[in-house]
């Protein structure tokens, strides 16, 4: 694989997927951009276990852009980010949105701290920390996880984060009654969105939770 551009029948996953989303397609560029340079820094770090890089387009860059109509401006902490997902593409997408992507590893922080500097995303920041240990109370309007926990979990260790009246929009695959269920005092379930992402089968779900 090229060192700069995505294979040809990638890019042309990725034009389809922006098509089918209703996004502008000039957003191909850097979201390409980017997906190449974490195909090459994945041979050496193994910052994803997602090698193929159609599969890449599909299961990282097109299921991240899922949440963006959901989310539009404000500060967005994004908790557990590993190599800048969903944060990049978002950042990439909302240049009215502030991104920090958060993330303990050393080696995931290098690399989206060259994946910002390349592509020029003056509204992202990288924040090489556990959530937990980020002291910045109250900092953010938005908390996401695409991966991280359950919703309970999340909470545990990012609810610090999130400004009163702020949503964690959280990620999630069927819709997770049972984590909803458990969600502590304080936080209540706004809306659930069921999400649908070229490509991928399976459910995907959105969940928007409050804090009081």
């Amino acid at each position: 694989m090229n060192d700069a551009v995505l294979p040809a029948e990638a890019r042309n996953d990725l034009a389809r997927g922006l098509q089918a989303m209703g996004l502008d397609a000039a957003f191909a560029e850097p979201l390409g951009a980017y997906l190449a340079l974490l195909a090459r820094w994945n041979r050496t770090y193994n910052l994803t276990a997602i090698r193929d890089p159609r599969e890449m387009v599909t299961r990282h860059l097109l299921d991240s852009l899922a949440m963006r109509p959901y989310i539009e401006a404000g500060r967005l902490a994004d908790l557990g980010t590993g190599p800048g997902l969903p944060g990049i593409p978002l950042a990439i997408t909302r240049p009215g949105l502030q991104v920090t992507l958060v993330e303990s590893n050393g080696k995931k922080a290098r690399f989206m701290r060259e994946a910002v500097r390349q592509l020029g995303l003056g509204n992202a920041r990288v924040a090489e920390s556990r959530a937990e240990a980020l002291d910045e109370p109250a900092a953010y309007d938005h908390l996401t996880a695409r991966a991280l926990d359950t919703l309970a979990g999340i909470i545990e260790v990012g609810g610090h984060l999130l400004r009163p009246g702020g949503t964690l929009l959280a990620m999630k695959g069927v819709y997770p009654h049972e984590e909803i269920a458990a969600l502590p005092a304080g936080w209540s379930v706004g809306t659930v969105h069921p999400l649908t992402v070229p490509g991928l089968t399976g459910e995907r779900h959105l969940v928007e939770v409050v804090r009081a």
